[in-house]
């Protein structure tokens, strides 16, 4: 098994978690392929890191097959194959009760969340089997371990990661490939400013403050974690360090589903 992960794909790269793993492998010395959906988000991502040669950006839907096999073979056209998959690209939703929600905002949740990240691994998976393994660590949320109130589509397709993944982990054992999940409990950033608000209006509290301490009562260590100490975990899972851990969920949430 290639467990030299020194030439790892990252998808939503332009959002908090996707950012914070791009600097980790890029301080580890690895060569990365960023890719996001949004063309203005990739290129400030390549201005802000300036990693030069060790950086590349791809814009691509995570959610089109054609658009996956191209970031694929881009990655292994410039690196001559895949170490590490960071599966990551995910958007929350809405915020709102089964009877009230919308069909267009659960298939959006549907296709990005959970066809993006089969597709990710379809198409990753064989290049890594071609080149004789690799890690991959694909995103999936404490509302994959349990349920949240208010984002039913997140919940499901994040449970469905979690199946996925030990799917993969079986699947890809034979050609050296390891798959886990990683399961992130509240983290500051876009996403849990965006869940406040839509908390805020669903339940009718006075104010977003109110919602985001409400949020932060659930975990047990009393604060949001940080992009960056999730990106920490991500590195274990994708290094060889983590060479005999496959088909884990691993929770990043200081206590939150231990309850």
């Amino acid at each position: 098994m290639s467990e030299r992960q020194d030439r790892v794909v990252v998808t939503g790269a332009g959002g908090a978690l996707g950012r914070a793993c791009c600097i980790r492998q890029l301080e580890l010395g690895h060569r990365v392929l960023a890719v996001d959906i949004d063309v203005t988000a990739g290129a400030a991502l390549a201005d802000e890191l300036d990693a030069g040669d060790q950086l590349f950006v791809e814009v691509a839907d995570v959610t089109d097959e054609a658009a996956v096999e191209r970031y694929v073979r881009v990655a292994v056209e410039l690196f001559g194959g895949i170490d590490g998959f960071f599966n990551n690209a995910g958007v929350e939703g809405s915020v709102t009760p089964i009877v009230a929600y919308p069909i267009e905002a659960f298939d959006r949740v549907v296709a990005v969340n959970l066809r993006g990240v089969f597709l990710g691994l379809k198409h990753v998976m064989a290049a890594m089997a071609a080149g004789g393994g690799g890690s991959i660590v694909n995103t999936a949320s404490v509302a994959g371990l349990v349920g949240v109130g208010g984002i039913s589509a997140y919940v499901a397709t994040k449970h469905a990661v979690v199946g996925l993944t030990k799917v993969a982990a079986l699947e890809g054992a034979p050609s050296g490939i390891r798959v886990n999940a990683v399961c992130p409990g509240p983290v500051d950033g876009r996403m849990m400013q965006s869940l406040e608000v839509g908390a805020t209006a669903m339940l009718g509290l006075p104010d977003v403050e109110t919602a985001h301490a409400a949020y932060v009562g659930l975990v047990p260590g009393g604060r949001y974690g940080t992009p960056a100490e999730v990106a920490a975990a991500v590195g274990f899972l994708l290094s060889a360090e983590s060479s005999y851990i496959s088909g884990a969920a691993i929770p990043v949430d200081w206590g939150f589903t231990a309850q």
